[in-house]
């Protein structure tokens, strides 16, 4: 989220955090669950920066964003979701099938075996191919001191614990769209949906969904798949500064941005 705070960073002060078990530090081995990261948020929204003036939530921190705020009016501000998604990408894959996944993170978290088969997972050639397939319109653009910035959080100590978990959709909150549809009408502040034009059939099916509510303001960039705020920092942060000034928020302090959950 770094490129996309620095650009929203010249009209508000903004907050950006690593989810628990994310980030290159080392992460402790737990069994991490979506009550965990909901509980995250509710600590983000009332301790740490309390009832920020807007939140910026990409990808899988917007159905968190979107329960909290929905549960709790005004605990959010308006609300930016970055190409929104509620599931993880293997059952999205597969169509919402999580028996697989269920399996998978047992596995992983074996001493021995889990590491080893986490590691022949998440190499650099493999990172690279999900990261064209999914994430980065150009399948050039992560190489080089982005690849290696990328590789630092994979391989830091206990990364696996975490990461299976949201590859697999343990960490998925709703179990539906319908429950994500549901959270966002229950939500009181605008919602601004921002997706790429390239974004994956799947997942873009989901956003457009959620951009149909009339609650919702969508912006649809040119270009752009999952790491659009990556990519396209500059696009991103005109239409979210354009978003919030159009609702009063511009030039005021206490802006939260949430990054978005990544392997």
């Amino acid at each position: 989220m770094r490129l996309l705070q620095e650009r929203l960073a010249s009209n508000f002060t903004t907050v950006a955090v690593d989810w628990p078990g994310f980030g290159d530090e080392p992460r402790p081995a737990i069994h991490w669950r979506p009550d965990a990261y909901l509980a995250f948020v509710r600590y983000l929204l009332t301790e740490a920066v309390p009832r920020p003036n807007a939140t910026v939530a990409a990808g899988h921190a917007a159905s968190y964003a979107l329960a909290v705020g929905a549960a709790a009016p005004n605990s959010t501000g308006p609300l930016c979701l970055i190409a929104p998604t509620w599931r993880g990408p293997l059952p999205t894959m597969m169509g919402g099938k999580r028996k697989l996944g269920e399996w998978m993170a047992r596995v992983g978290d074996l001493p021995v075996l889990g590491q080893l088969l986490y590691r022949l997972n998440v190499n650099p050639p493999v990172v690279r191919m999900m990261a064209r397939g999914h994430v980065y319109v150009d399948p050039n653009w992560l190489q080089g001191e982005r690849l290696a910035q990328k590789m630092t959080v994979v391989r830091a100590t206990g990364a696996r614990h975490a990461s299976i978990r949201f590859v697999t959709g343990m960490l998925d909150l709703m179990t539906s769209r319908s429950d994500f549809l549901e959270a966002a009408r229950q939500f009181k502040e605008p919602i601004l949906v921002l997706y790429g034009a390239a974004t994956p059939r799947r997942s873009k099916a989901e956003m457009q969904a959620l951009a149909i509510l009339p609650n919702v303001c969508s912006v649809e960039l040119p270009s752009g798949k999952l790491g659009v705020h990556e990519e396209f920092p500059d696009e991103v942060a005109r239409a979210v500064k354009s978003f919030l000034v159009g609702h009063g928020t511009s030039g005021r302090q206490g802006g939260l941005t949430l990054p978005r959950a990544a392997i």
